[in-house]
């Protein structure tokens, strides 16, 4: 999100030392002498928040705070208060207003408030903006792309997960889009008109968890790398669940949990109630075949956002994809789409470098790979897929270093 704040103050030397406290926090201030030059920049989807004085000539900071509250109920106003006015302020604060900040403030005391404003105003955006994609049709097919057989799985198993409202462990290798895949089952699932609170595992301590799940009340929680999380609040969060936590938990990993808790190094009673309902995602290695039009949905995505006509994606650059193992998975297929869109595709470019031998036998062991992600590691299996001769597929396995047993689960 946009870091603007929107400043208004009737004394421009007041708005020049905040806007540079701002600018040099990161900030994006856009300053207004009075309201009436503020008020076209308050509407419903202003990424932002409103820091404005109380006292000005004219229409003053409490006509402010109500007009903004008559446009966007959530829109974080925080108000500025001279010497005398915490009366005033703590009125404001009754009718609404984020909070209040006497005059002259500390720019730490200001940068503490502005940022928890803006988590505050991220979660609402982010909300609204699930909300509109849960209006708008099935989740599951909009948002989880791929034409394989294994795309269709993994949205028919978010499908049958979503409803049920249990716990949902979503695994993956890294970047595979975890935490995609958990807005989609929040989305589908009965409490997808609610909230949907999302937040890394690691370090995240007792109180803190409590305090999301009353945050995420009636909707979600999604813990990413739950593997992370702290063994503390390991325990704090078993306890809560256990007692019903009036929240969905929705939890997150790359990593392989049975194997921490068979080490002693993860939760045991944790694991297992996280685990009721487990939504695997496969990787690219495991589906090359969805690469083109997963690639193709980045490239028109970052031509969008670059306010960009999109290239063309030629099918040698395609195939050039195809032959390359994407260890980073979608992430890294996204960040490749946003080079290419610019015009620098440096990464296909050194594939497309390899002789024709060699990018089809890099298309060729991802094709194995796939096959025996898809047959869960079965060689006799995945080698009538490929219909193959037993001999030949196992062949072609010592060819590559592939071992069956590797991509058993």
């Amino acid at each position: 999100m946009t870091r603007k704040v929107l400043l208004v103050d009737d004394d421009a030397a007041v708005r020049e030392a905040l806007g540079q406290t701002l600018e040099l926090a990161d900030y994006d201030p856009v300053t207004a002498g009075s309201f009436v030059a503020a008020k076209d920049h308050i509407r419903p989807d202003f990424p932002g928040v409103i820091l404005s004085d109380i006292r000005m000539p004219g229409r003053d900071g409490f006509h402010l705070l109500n007009y903004a509250q008559g446009i966007d109920p959530d829109l974080p106003v925080i108000l500025l208060t001279g010497e005398g006015d915490i009366p005033m302020a703590v009125e404001a604060m009754g009718k609404g207003a984020f909070d209040f900040l006497e005059k002259p403030c500390a720019a730490a005391d200001l940068l503490a408030v502005l940022k928890r404003a803006f988590q505050v105003r991220a979660q609402v955006l982010e909300n609204r903006a699930l909300k509109r994609e849960l209006e708008s049709g099935d989740p599951a097919a909009r948002l989880l792309f791929g034409l394989s057989a294994q795309a269709e799985a993994l949205r028919e198993r978010v499908r049958s997960v979503a409803p049920t409202g249990a716990e949902v462990l979503v695994t993956g290798p890294p970047g595979s889009g975890i935490s995609k895949v958990a807005e989609v089952v929040h989305l589908m699932s009965p409490s997808g008109q609610g909230p949907f609170v999302k937040r890394p595992a690691s370090g995240l301590g007792a109180d803190e968890f409590a305090r999301l799940c009353k945050d995420a009340a009636g909707g979600s929680l999604f813990l990413d790398e739950v593997s992370a999380m702290p063994e503390a609040t390991q325990y704090a969060a078993l306890e809560l669940i256990e007692q019903g936590a009036g929240v969905r938990i929705i939890a997150g990993t790359t990593a392989d949990l049975a194997d921490l808790v068979a080490k002693g190094q993860f939760n045991a009673d944790l694991f297992y109630r996280l685990d009721v309902m487990r939504v695997r995602i496969p990787s690219l290695a495991e589906r090359p075949e969805d690469i083109p039009v997963i690639f193709r949905h980045y490239v028109a995505q970052a031509a969008e956002q670059a306010g960009i006509a999109a290239p063309e994606v030629t099918p040698d650059h395609l195939a050039a994809l195809m032959a390359q193992d994407w260890p980073g998975n979608a992430r890294s297929l996204m960040s490749a789409a946003m080079r290419f869109v610019l015009g620098m595709p440096e990464d296909v470019a050194q594939a497309a470098e390899l002789g024709l031998a060699e990018q089809m036998a890099r298309v060729e062991r991802s094709l194995l790979i796939a096959a025996l992600g898809r047959h869960n590691g079965k060689a006799s299996d995945a080698a009538k897929a490929l219909k193959l001769p037993r001999k030949t597929f196992y062949d072609k396995l010592a060819r590559y270093g592939l071992r069956p047993e590797d991509y058993r689960r």
